[in-house]
């Protein structure tokens, strides 16, 4: 597996080896031994999937007392993947990366606890899969304004994103709970 740290270091690109023939192909999307090698030594307790059409906007989402680790893959489609980092005390607080994650170049993005997580379809569908650290806790979600000036993320849009009521809602950076 190629590890490739992002500009915020402590978020990873992760590229599997691919075996390939005529038949198909296999990957291992998960091995506890080589995550940990790569230094993602972190138990996941559960796995997550979803579904969403060109231009849904889901995110940027963070839980504040039951913070999630997440390793995010798309197996249909393409999405733009993105991380904040919302530790206070981080040189990286308030930054963000972005990456691509599709079907084809079967990338993983490692996004470790304390960061809000939300992407962006950018094909006619997409499918993620992904592994978290922590169980969902509702009482402790946040939302992060996806479109805060502050955070300045090039979402890719072509038009207005597809949002949920909560995600329209969310709390600019600079009211927003955050870490310590």
């Amino acid at each position: 597996m190629k590890v490739t740290p992002t500009a915020i270091p402590e978020v990873l690109v992760l590229e599997p080896r691919i075996f390939g023939d005529a038949r198909g192909f296999f990957f291992e999307s998960y091995n506890q031994r080589a995550f940990y090698d790569a230094g993602i030594p972190e138990t996941f307790v559960q796995d997550n999937h979803s579904k969403s059409a060109k231009g849904v906007l889901r995110g940027l989402h963070y839980q504040l007392e039951h913070p999630q680790g997440k390793l995010v893959r798309a197996a249909i489609g393409e999405v733009l993947d993105v991380a904040v980092d919302l530790r206070r005390h981080s040189p990286n607080f308030g930054k963000w990366v972005g990456v691509r994650l599709n079907a084809e170049n079967r990338r993983m993005l490692w996004i470790p606890p304390k960061f809000a997580h939300g992407f962006v379809v950018l094909s006619e569908s997409a499918e993620l899969l992904y592994k978290t650290t922590d169980f969902y806790s509702p009482a402790s979600e946040r939302s992060l304004l996806w479109s805060d000036p502050a955070l300045g993320i090039d979402w890719e849009l072509d038009g207005e994103p597809v949002l949920s009521e909560k995600d329209r809602l969310g709390t600019p950076l600079a009211s927003a709970d955050v870490y310590d």
